[in-house]
């Protein structure tokens, strides 16, 4: 009785859908406009575009190395705690970083605090707690909104962030996003469940699986081909994503443009992206699931590949500057319901959060590495090229890495039984 009121009393589907993807949006809004300080932290500090890029690049492993940790404690104890230790997480860390003046103490707050409260309330477990929540045949569409509102975000974020900075300097700008990013906490209430409350649910309508441990639920993951397949090619997104987020601004004022343009650029990715990620969601969705996800992922990472060869090739206007951000908004996080859609199509629902987390982990490698190497690039031989050359072969390589996935027919959708 107590499982029947309990399902009875779930939150509906849109609420679902405005709590995680307005969870994203706030986490991801905040931490994606970071880049725009990066010039700015460098003046006050004087420790160099390397050593601060450092601390940018600390942040994208430390919030993957969060991601099956937050996964796992989100299975277990559910959703809506981690979710409110994250967003205060992100508040502290973000109000913390005007008053750092060493890299250490940059790498606390961006790397430790606000990246790792961002991996607290980040992807993994807004997915896994939208996969419990929502209906099987509309996970598809549903990842893909949730996705939206982390672009919808970033879409917001960063325009206000440059308008504050510019009216009132980049350490209010900071101190807003601060402030911004408590309005992620009422989600929590809406998102609250976990992996074994959702097996008991199962078990009310008779659909109940038998548990499986976390540890034998990851080894069988890590003993699959395409698990690791599609780990790979996370990695290759995540350094895309972690390069352009932190040093479109820098790449903008190396090509002598105003300062303006690095944000709306960071905005038009963040715009395009919500109409990528509705795009891929009724991709996935579309007559039960026709286009097979690795497909998807295998395009969206060929089409990357192109964009960034013709943005190379291109003359450095602002309208080019807006145009590739547009192109690569379409793609930038795209990869995620898809990636999202096959861990639970191979493994369930129940350890998602957890091997979501792992595929996540492999993505904030990537984004170590496309961060920091950004900054070390330039400083070597002061512009971005060879991390441009370096993203179009590891698109390519991506898109080939999806071919040999082995995804199975689509998901049959379970119809509840006559009374």
């Amino acid at each position: 009785m107590t499982e029947q009121r309990s399902m009875r009393a779930a939150p509906a589907v849109w609420l679902v859908l405005l709590a995680a993807g307005g969870t994203f949006a706030v986490t991801m809004g905040a931490r994606q406009s970071m880049g725009l300080f990066l010039g700015n932290i460098n003046s006050a500090t004087g420790l160099g575009i390397a050593s601060i890029s450092l601390a940018f690049a600390f942040g994208q492993l430390w919030w993957g190395l969060t991601q099956p940790i937050a996964g796992l404690m989100a299975d277990r104890v559910g959703a809506g705690r981690v979710i409110v230790a994250g967003v205060l997480m992100v508040a502290l860390g973000t109000a913390l970083i005007p008053f750092m003046q060493s890299t250490a103490g940059l790498i606390l707050a961006i790397g430790v605090l606000a990246a790792g409260g961002a991996g607290l309330a980040g992807v993994s477990v807004l997915m896994a707690a939208t996969a419990r929540l929502i209906p099987a045949e509309k996970r598809g569409m549903a990842t893909g909104i949730v996705n939206a509102g982390g672009s919808f975000g970033q879409f917001l974020f960063a325009p206000i962030a440059g308008g504050i900075a510019a009216a009132a300097g980049w350490v209010a700008a900071v101190q807003s996003l601060a402030l911004l990013s408590l309005l992620a906490l009422p989600a929590a209430w809406v998102l609250r469940g976990s992996g074994a409350a959702a097996l008991k649910a199962a078990g009310a309508t008779g659909a109940a699986a038998a548990p499986v441990s976390s540890g034998s639920a990851l080894r069988k993951a890590l003993a699959d081909p395409s698990y690791r397949l599609l780990s790979a090619g996370f990695f290759v997104c995540g350094f895309h994503v972690a390069f352009i987020a932190t040093h479109l601004p820098g790449v903008v004022a190396s090509c002598q443009l105003p300062p303006a343009v690095g944000a709306w650029s960071l905005a038009m990715i963040g715009l395009f992206n919500i109409i990528g990620s509705f795009a891929i969601g009724w991709a996935i969705g579309f007559q039960g699931g026709r286009w097979r996800m690795k497909s998807l992922l295998s395009l969206i990472y060929a089409t990357r590949a192109l964009a960034v060869l013709i943005f190379v090739l291109a003359p450095k206007t602002e309208i080019t500057m807006l145009v590739f951000a547009a192109v690569i908004g379409l793609t930038y996080l795209s990869t995620v319901p898809p990636t999202a859609g096959l861990v639970a199509k191979f493994h369930g629902t129940a350890n998602m959060g957890l091997l979501f987390g792992v595929v996540m982990l492999a993505h904030q490698i990537g984004g170590f590495l496309g961060a920091y190497l950004g900054g070390k690039s330039f400083e070597l031989t002061g512009s971005y090229d060879w991390m441009w050359y370096a993203d179009i072969l590891l698109a390519v390589a991506a898109a080939l890495l999806h071919l040999p996935i082995r995804e199975a027919r689509k998901l049959a959708v379970v119809k509840p039984a006559a009374a």
